[in-house]
């Protein structure tokens, strides 16, 4: 895969924080050498966080986030604020940016404490360099720059770099489940929810990992999957299904031939695996009128037979016989109050970084929630969970 074709879930998150008018934005537009966010004097003019996905050098395929104000006011500001908090869930580097003439102040000094709390990776920017001289001593971790002159922006850049290879570790989704020449299956249902003229993410990620490892890779359909085994003169070494056709993939995969899922696959690849596991087994628990909370991390427009808003639902009500309360959300958004949940399905995060995905799993964990994902509830389900986890708990 092409650096420029690398998925934002898999990019370095770097996000640009700082109390109104400290220079985020143009010190963003510095670095990118972009007019990635608006710049005025006026306070408040980012009113959204503004992500975009891009190549920089040095820094090589990142994401580059800017983000409201985080001392913005009344509720509108409120609401701003909120929605820059949900972007420190998926912060993997993060950059505060400090008005160089004013100092740190204790809102800059709130926000620094958390970023230690959570133990990210980040660099404090005092901006405006070229407007005082009354920088303090800077620390290793702070640098000056003036997004005006452009003083100190390959620094900064250059520090980002040695950050990101400093956090960067490469980990496998597949590749190291099989040998170089073996074959493996993958079960793609197409149906009335699956995309037009594509297949979904995760599907792709496998696909090109199995095919770098130089795998053989034969892709079917659940319908076509007995023929396509019958036509191999020697097994494959894995078969991979979607998790919605794990029922008829597992009755007509044989014993010994090993069988997952894109979702287990993708849960011990962003998050921890062995918690979304324990959390299966509170699906056992469900009583009338318990709430479950059905989060999917993309965006896609829902279709007929949408396997989060329509298909689990259905499996949950003839799984536990009780009648159940099912609240959806997607994409970014993810409630900070999981009180009122017994259990959480998760998709398989796909869209979502590792950070944000660990960091769901922890809001879950603090909260006392139950956590698991599509593919281990929906093997769980079936009865068929030890045999889908046995080839990534080898």
């Amino acid at each position: 895969m092409s650096l420029n074709a690398t998925v934002s879930a898999l990019r370095p998150h770097i996000a640009f924080f700082g109390r109104r008018n400290a220079g985020k934005s143009s010190v963003v537009n510095a670095v990118t050498n972009q007019k990635l966010s608006v710049v005025s004097d006026t306070l408040g003019t980012t009113t959204d966080p503004v992500q975009k996905a891009m190549e920089l050098l040095p820094l090589g395929p990142v994401v580059i986030i800017d983000t409201p104000g985080f001392d913005d006011e009344g509720a509108l500001g409120e609401m701003r604020v909120a929605r820059t908090r949900e972007v420190l869930r998926k912060t993997d580097i993060a950059v505060l940016v400090v008005d160089g003439t004013v100092g740190l102040t204790g809102a800059d000094e709130a926000l620094l404490k958390e970023l230690q709390n959570r133990r990210l990776p980040y660099i404090v920017v005092y901006n405006k360099s070229d407007l005082t001289t009354n920088t303090p001593p800077l620390q290793p971790h702070e640098i000056a720059v003036s997004a005006l002159t452009g003083e100190g922006i390959g620094e900064l850049k250059e520090r980002l770099a040695r950050l990101i290879k400093a956090d960067n570790h490469e980990k496998p989704i597949v590749a190291d489940l099989v040998k170089e020449g073996d074959a493996v299956i993958l079960v793609i249902p197409i149906d009335e929810s699956a995309p037009k003229g594509r297949i979904i993410l995760p599907q792709q990620q496998v696909l090109r990992e199995l095919l770098d490892h130089h795998c053989t890779v034969l892709c079917c359909q659940d319908t076509e999957l007995k023929a396509t085994l019958a036509k191999l003169s020697d097994k494959p070494a894995l078969v991979i299904t979607d998790s919605q056709a794990f029922k008829k993939v597992a009755a007509d995969t044989p014993d010994d031939i090993p069988m997952t899922s894109f979702s287990i696959l993708f849960a011990r690849y962003k998050g921890n695996l062995d918690g979304l596991i324990r959390g299966a087994n509170a699906l056992k628990s469900l009583q009338n009128g318990d709430r479950v909370l059905i989060s999917e991390g993309c965006t896609h427009h829902r279709q007929c037979g949408d396997i989060g808003t329509v298909k689990l639902p259905k499996w949950l009500k003839d799984y536990t016989n009780a009648d159940l309360s099912c609240d959806f959300t997607q994409g970014g958004t993810f409630p900070d109050d999981l009180s009122s949940y017994k259990v959480i399905i998760h998709c398989g995060g796909c869209m979502l970084n590792e950070k944000e995905m660990q960091n769901r799993q922890r809001i879950a964990k603090s909260a006392g929630v139950p956590m698991v994902n599509y593919g281990i509830a929906i093997a769980a389900m079936n009865g068929i969970l030890d045999r889908a986890l046995q080839p990534v708990l080898k």
